[in-house]
């Protein structure tokens, strides 16, 4: 790339620390983490999440195990404001967590702020101004005492109001905005006048949040500037130092852990790295890369395919397929030596013994995932360009996920019989493991129909030969037709669903719908399911009963 002004760029100077200690640190324990998923990483998306979507990842993250999470910006919106008062007054908050809500460091957001907490039994006040030079002079015209000045009024304002709400256990959390472009001097003068406002003390602490809001340097110079400021800061004793690391060089992650090293006791982010522009820190990846070196996170991942697919519904963003520990192709080996050496390393490992399977530094199961898609074929090992093949030569464009699913099936098939196999042989490995209608459980017919403001739905389906009718409610007909398929105590999870137009090589233009739909039941791992039909809903239940089948999940005696 050509550099047209040389002197356009230039490298942030290094912070006077010359007997740093992080660089012989290791994290030995879990920070305490926040989640900012339902504020940062929300505001962030083309659509934002709606009430009922973030009621759903608030669930998530509770049972994830996240005890501090950031809810919302109340001030900014209606929405906002009536997603707090809907968790406090409907009860939906444990009592292990705190919400975290944020406002800005001026009066009446602050005071808006406040009534929406009214009622809940403890909250973070997360209040914030930008402090560097920049800002100081572009955004602003302020000078730097008049930023302190800013700065410990809205302090004082959220004390006074807390003061005037004792049923509420209040925590102040203050973000020195742009903190790694401030000045360090300046940075610890505005918290320190911060801490003496709020009268912190060893039992009423204070979240001095130092965040990365653009990162501007290597994160060497950002645990630089974090060990700084926990050397020299008044009152050590009294605050709880927070991270909050942007993403925009590609380090954030590095940015926590070296941040952890060098003193902080706390780090914000969002589950995948969703946030403005590049997004926040990683918080799967710095916990489960703290699993990797025997340090238990404190928090849940051991089914991240169930966390993955609730974060793709609710942001409506995909997970990239190589992300670290939980892409759907992270623990797939198409490379050859890459095959002989996990092969090999499978075989070699001990259960009771230190993980040690070459080219896998997690172990699978650890998050839920199965060893099944560890090796695969493709289009280079396998010589069959399995995807290609179904598209161009039968019109189905299969989810990525459903292509590592049934590659393995077609590994197993050219283990057994050898040789290449053609795209005729294919659709019928695809036909008889997810279309065939000699499974335990077929579909006849169906008939929906309408009660109250639900969907119903009345299910004809053979299981074990015997014609039965299973009636079900639910939002729409795919959950009616659990709905009527649990009736009979065949209990499933829909995991995602996705439909497409089917549209064969020389086919005369009448298309048929595809349903894929990837489910899980308890005790059988997760499995995909497949129909096709030229109406949508039918297909959609054809998938529906095509994964029961596949999961085993029906039970050895037909229900009356």
């Amino acid at each position: 790339m050509a550099q047209q002004n040389p002197h356009k760029y230039s490298a942030f100077p290094p912070v006077q620390l010359v007997d740093r200690k992080w660089p012989n640190q290791t994290i030995k324990h879990a920070p305490i983490w926040m989640s900012t998923d339902l504020r940062d990483g929300n505001q962030a998306l083309f659509e934002p999440m709606n009430a009922d979507k973030k009621m759903q990842m608030f669930k998530t993250l509770c049972q994830i195990g996240f005890k501090e999470i950031e809810i919302a910006f109340p001030s900014a919106s209606e929405t906002e404001f009536g997603f707090v008062r809907r968790l406090i007054e409907e009860k939906h908050i444990p009592d292990d967590v705190t919400i975290e809500v944020l406002t800005q460091a001026r009066e009446h957001l602050i005071r808006r702020t406040f009534e929406s907490l009214k009622g809940a039994r403890q909250a973070i006040v997360h209040v914030y101004n930008a402090t560097s030079k920049t800002f100081r002079d572009q955004v602003f015209g302020m000078s730097k005492a008049e930023v302190v000045a800013m700065a410990t009024d809205a302090v004082r304002l959220v004390r006074s109001l807390a003061e005037e709400m004792p049923e509420t256990a209040i925590t102040l959390e203050y973000s020195p905005e742009t903190f790694t472009a401030t000045e360090l001097d300046f940075a610890k003068e505005v918290c320190d006048a911060v801490t003496e406002a709020w009268g912190a003390t060893p039992k009423r602490k204070v979240i001095l949040n130092l965040p990365t809001t653009v990162e501007i340097a290597t994160p060497n110079i950002y645990a630089d500037q974090i060990e700084w400021m926990h050397r020299n800061l008044a009152r050590r004793d009294s605050v709880i130092i927070s991270l909050h690391p942007h993403n925009d060089r590609g380090t954030a992650v590095a940015a926590a852990e070296l941040g952890l090293m060098a003193g902080a006791e706390r780090v914000e982010g969002c589950l995948f790295g969703n946030g403005e522009r590049t997004g926040n820190v990683d918080l799967v990846t710095v916990a489960l890369n703290m699993h990797t070196q025997g340090v238990h996170p404190g928090l849940d991942f051991s089914d991240i395919n169930a966390v993955a697919r609730t974060f793709e519904h609710c942001t409506q963003l995909p997970i990239h397929p190589r992300h670290p520990y939980v892409g759907d192709l992270v623990f797939t080996a198409f490379s050859g030596s890459h095959q002989d050496a996990i092969k090999k390393g499978f075989a070699a490992q001990k259960a009771d013994e230190q993980w040690a399977v070459p080219y896998l530094p997690i172990d699978p199961a650890d998050v839920g995932r199965s060893y099944d898609s560890v090796i695969r074929v493709n289009s280079q090992s396998g010589k069959g360009g399995i995807a290609y093949l179904m598209e161009t030569e039968h019109g189905i464009v299969m989810p990525r996920r459903l292509q590592v699913e049934f590659s393995g099936v077609v590994q197993q098939h050219t283990d057994t019989h050898g040789g290449e196999v053609s795209a005729d042989d294919i659709w019928q490995l695809f036909s008889a493991t997810y279309l065939t209608s000699t499974a335990t459980i077929v579909y006849r017919e169906h008939h929906l129909f309408e009660h109250d403001s639900a969907q119903g739905i009345r299910l004809s389906v053979d299981i074990n030969g015997v014609t039965h009718v299973l009636n079900g409610e639910g939002n729409g007909p795919i959950n009616a037709a659990v709905h009527a398929l649990q009736s009979a105590g065949i209990e499933i999870q829909v995991r995602s669903y996705e439909e497409r137009s089917m549209v064969p090589m020389g086919d005369d233009g009448n298309a048929r719908a595809v349903a894929f739909m990837e489910m899980a039941a308890s005790g059988s791992g997760e499995r995909f399911g497949v129909g096709i039909d030229a109406n949508i809903v039918t297909a959609s239940i054809k998938a529906l009963i095509s994964g029961v089948n596949r999961l085993g999940s029906i039970p050895q005696a037909n229900p009356d």
